[in-house]
């Protein structure tokens, strides 16, 4: 297998700093963990731009669609999700709406609550974004075999819960 990046952070380091508690492995595999996410992030600002959005109304579209209600949220959930004010919150949503991606609604069971909703082009803009994001993902993903790909994604969910296990201890 060719050599890449992490190999050579790694050659580096290992005999460099010997006062320092330092694992190839663990190393190794974090490196490539943030080179990938790396990768992933400007994937995603390439696509986000190629279409037209900034990134603040790209994630602001995305949390609207994968939430349990796809499309449709109130402008605080959507400002708690997002960790924005609600200042913040509503100078995005008055351009998403400008831009004609999002509306305000009244809600159905109180007129003084506001709902936001995707609209049509909304959610054309934004699947244009993840077609092409998803192509980035999926171009990654085939250096894996199906078994290594399922080996892989089988060995990060246990990587993850143990990071959202200390995450939520504080």
């Amino acid at each position: 297998m060719a050599e890449d990046w992490t190999d050579r952070h790694v050659a580096r380091w290992k005999d460099h700093w010997l006062d320092v508690a330092f694992d190839e492995e663990v190393e190794g595999a974090f490196s490539r963990v943030h080179r990938i996410d790396r990768y992933l992030r400007r994937a995603k600002q390439r696509a986000v731009a190629e279409v037209g959005l900034s990134d603040f109304e790209y994630e602001t579209l995305h949390v609207l669609m994968i939430r349990d209600t796809p499309g449709s949220a109130s402008p605080t959930e959507l400002a708690t999700e997002l960790g924005v004010s609600g200042a913040g919150m509503t100078g995005r949503l008055d351009g998403l709406e400008k831009a004609g991606w999002i509306r305000r609604l009244p809600g159905v069971d109180d007129r003084r609550r506001v709902i936001v909703e995707v609209t049509k082009a909304g959610i054309a803009i934004w699947r244009r974004a993840m077609d092409i994001r998803g192509r980035a993902e999926d171009d990654l993903a085939e250096a894996l075999t199906q078994r290594e790909l399922t080996t892989l994604n089988r060995l990060l969910k246990k990587v993850t819960v143990r990071a959202e296990e200390r995450e939520d201890r504080g």
